[in-house]
């Protein structure tokens, strides 16, 4: 029995590529807020750590954080912003701080 072979089942065929409009997933700002006991220095190393920013950088979020009463740190996909929240945390805890750090999306 010979079988027979149709140039249109898909061999060789180019189907019509669409071009799908990704939105880009969302961001998360991660933010530290304001307490009146963990130390200015503290926030100021915890920034510099955690977010690769320089002391000039650090210094400002934590005066934002100290004045405004919280500022944000950096902003980025959920993954990696939850994973910030967790060790910053982690961190403050260790050294008996009770620096609170948050994220939330961004608009």
């Amino acid at each position: 029995m010979a079988h027979k072979f149709d140039s249109d089942s898909g061999n060789g065929t180019i189907l019509e590529e669409k071009k799908a409009k990704v939105k880009p997933p969302p961001m998360y700002k991660v933010m530290l807020l304001n307490d009146d006991y963990t130390p200015m220095e503290f926030v100021v190393s915890t920034i510099q750590k955690f977010f690769s920013k320089s002391r000039e950088q650090a210094t400002q979020i934590m005066l934002k954080v100290h004045r405004e009463g919280m500022g944000v740190c950096g902003i980025y996909p959920k993954d990696v912003a939850g994973t910030k929240v967790d060790l910053v945390t982690q961190h403050a805890q260790a050294h008996q701080h009770p620096l609170q750090c948050t994220m939330d999306e961004t608009e």
